[in-house]
């Protein structure tokens, strides 16, 4: 939007449009520049919670010793990982280029949507904005990261570890993994971004602190139900996913009282 002037509703769509274009110009110049080191990153981020070094098994393993005195977290050396058909390894490519490249423009999207919306709100209002807008991808970076560092590992373990019998060879299938590298990475991204619901939810009036309160076990059986879904089906990695969760559910509560608080304190003096 064009500060000081009004436009039109296919004026609107047109500044979107250019928004939108930019957006995705951002998201494809990273997905290159992730393609082309496509190498070093399915070796080194993509493949490292297979691998004994990664930074969670080095630090659980390291608590480990000080109080087992042994590791509690050993893969196997190698993750054998096949292929089934011809264009496997592309789609694989394609699929973890336009998901880093989307992580890495992320706040550069959430910015382009503040450039459209800011001009349209009020000065006091568009502090609060940039606020909200640079929580949105701090939020959902933090859920990136406690996806890929925090559950993914456990779940990676839990599926080397478990066996029903020795006859049977491991043999990795590629898309599995990366769907399973995937739901979870991005399942956790997205759901860190809850609190800025709940806050557009107080906003508009459906939400109050009262009612998040009185339905904290509800919200609670919810959450698991939503890390069950994040999440493979072991007990570690869904209990590792519902535990950021409740913690941002309480964050959320805390959150809806401060503004619906603050509602109610601009409504009393628009009635003075």
């Amino acid at each position: 939007m064009s500060e000081g002037k009004d436009m039109s509703f296919f004026g609107h769509i047109g500044e979107l449009r250019g928004h939108l274009i930019r957006s995705i110009i951002a998201i494809v110049i990273a997905s290159f520049a992730v393609g082309y080191n496509i190498n070093w990153i399915m070796d080194h981020v993509f493949f490292g919670p297979t691998r004994n070094d990664f930074p969670t098994f080095k630090i659980v393993n390291h608590f480990s010793r000080m109080l087992l005195g042994s590791d509690s977290i050993e893969l196997p050396k190698e993750f054998p990982v096949r292929v089934q058909r011809l264009y496997q390894q592309f789609n694989v490519m394609i699929a973890v280029s336009i998901f880093g490249g989307l992580v890495i423009a992320f706040p550069f999207i959430v910015w382009e949507l503040w450039r459209f919306i800011g001009p349209a709100l009020h000065p006091n209002e568009r502090k609060n904005s940039i606020f909200i807008i640079n929580s949105v991808w701090i939020l959902f970076v933090m859920g990136v990261m406690c996806g890929y560092f925090l559950i993914l590992p456990f779940a990676v373990n839990f599926g080397v570890i478990f066996k029903i019998s020795d006859i049977i060879i491991p043999l990795y299938d590629l898309s599995d993994y990366t769907a399973l590298f995937l739901q979870v990475v991005i399942g956790m991204g997205v759901v860190f971004l809850f609190p800025i619901l709940i806050y557009f939810l107080t906003i508009v009036g459906i939400l109050n602190p009262k009612f998040m309160k009185k339905y904290r076990r509800h919200a609670v059986v919810l959450i698991m139900v939503v890390a069950a879904i994040i999440t493979p089906a072991d007990v570690l990695s869904m209990i590792m996913a519902a535990l950021p969760l409740l913690i941002l559910y309480e964050v959320s509560i805390i959150m809806c009282h401060y503004t619906f608080k603050k509602l109610q304190k601009r409504e009393a003096g628009l009635q003075v």
